[in-house]
């Protein structure tokens, strides 16, 4: 293993919280591989970049001969963490929480190296727990303890209803430190009252309280509120590249540090050149965010798929030119046809009402011509390019 503080200057790139204070240096000093935990509760579809962030401080453990321990709550996703949360969360059935684990795991893997990497599943302790168990558990912290999360007092002074297994949450995620005896846990910042709450289960069972390791929020594409994909402001790591690009290039300019230090890697010479040159003038915005979109994509692609992404985005909005390779649709209609149904069975709107809306909006465009009427003579379809926004094209085709 490499010496102890150059391990933790290259782990603690992104960090920016570890408690207690020294002790992660301390557990390095051990020279022995640490056991680090990640929980992941599968609650939704996709890994986006926010997540990413996560699994690349997860990653430079393992770079650094350490053990990482995923832990997948397919229990605790069950139960709904209200970290941050101003309402009772919709609680998930099993099926669907095993449905977006299978989804999930093999992107996450491809996140993470696989010769020093533990995944477990918490129903594993966690259903085995009978009522003893889980009221004894509940003994072990008062309701002011648990009123200290701040996104619980806020919703107990709005007169907002908190669902007893709210308060379970923590103490659960806490239990999986305990089954898995972790040296450390990792997590974004919205996370660290539970973590600490893991740490304490740990001292109170005679372990070793793990350090608490955590990361910034990487905030969406709207530059305002964290990355969600309940929100619909994230990227997904398995976005093709020309929409990686594109989605980084919308971001607003005020939020380029934070996403060149947490989505693309750059060190943090790197982030106090660009905000010196960002705020003297040398450095134009829109070149920061092209080599921020060409990095972005490059991480979780290839160099040569970040240029093309780049080609690709030029086409369309410094040329104004349909992509390169776009898929087609065929149609068999004669005569007259209704573009709000061509725009749904072409996948380019998700029905029938939201295509009228494009419409209306100004939004559909044949051959990078605006379109204002819902119906359309086929013919003057046929071998054209219809346009929905700015990212979502076809082109049709007689069947």
């Amino acid at each position: 293993m490499k010496p102890p503080h150059e391990q933790l200057e290259y782990i603690t790139r992104t960090v920016d919280i570890d408690l207690p204070e020294g002790a992660l240096l301390a557990l390095l000093e051990e020279d022995r591989p640490l056991r680090v935990k990640l929980g992941v509760d599968p609650t939704a579809p996709d890994v986006t970049l926010g997540w990413a962030v996560v699994f690349d401080l997860l990653r430079r453990f393992q770079d650094m001969g350490h053990t990482a321990v995923l832990i997948v709550g397919d229990f605790t996703a069950q139960v709904g963490d209200p970290s941050e949360k101003s309402e009772t969360r919709k609680r998930l059935s099993a099926g669907e929480v095993h449905g977006y684990a299978d989804r999930l795991l093999p992107v996450i893997k491809t996140q993470l190296l696989s010769e020093r990497l533990e995944i477990r599943y918490n129903s594993e302790w966690l259903a085995a727990m009978d009522m003893r168990a889980v009221l004894e558990l509940t003994s072990e912290f008062t309701v002011a303890r648990i009123m200290d999360r701040d996104d619980f007092t806020k919703r107990w002074d709005a007169h907002q209803p908190i669902s007893m297994i709210e308060f379970l949450y923590p103490l659960l995620q806490g239990m999986d430190s305990v089954a898995i005896r972790a040296d450390i846990e990792i997590g974004g910042t919205d996370q660290l009252w539970n973590l600490l709450v893991g740490r304490d289960l740990q001292e109170r069972r005679g372990q070793r309280g793990q350090t608490v390791v955590t990361v910034p929020l990487l905030v969406g594409t709207d530059g305002v509120k964290k990355m969600s994909q309940s929100l619909g402001n994230y990227i997904s790591v398995r976005d093709e590249p020309s929409d990686m690009f594109g989605k980084v290039m919308s971001i607003p300019d005020e939020a380029m540090s934070d996403w060149y230090r947490l989505a693309a890697g750059a060190t943090d010479d790197e982030v106090e050149a660009l905000e010196e040159g960002l705020s003297d003038g040398s450095v134009h915005p829109g070149e920061a965010k092209r080599e921020l979109g060409r990095r972005v994509v490059a991480r979780h692609n290839t160099e040569e798929a970040a240029l093309d992404a780049e080609a690709a985005f030029d086409r369309l909005f410094r040329s104004h030119e349909a992509p390169e390779d776009i898929d087609t649709h065929a149609i068999s209609t004669v005569g007259e046809l209704s573009l709000p149904a061509l725009l749904g069975d072409a996948g380019l709107v998700a029905s029938r009402s939201e295509g009228r809306r494009m419409i209306k909006q100004g939004a559909v465009k044949i051959d990078g011509e605006r379109v204002d009427a819902e119906f359309v003579d086929s013919a003057e379809v046929v071998d054209s390019v219809v346009q929905v926004g700015k990212r979502r094209f076809v082109r049709i085709v007689r069947a």
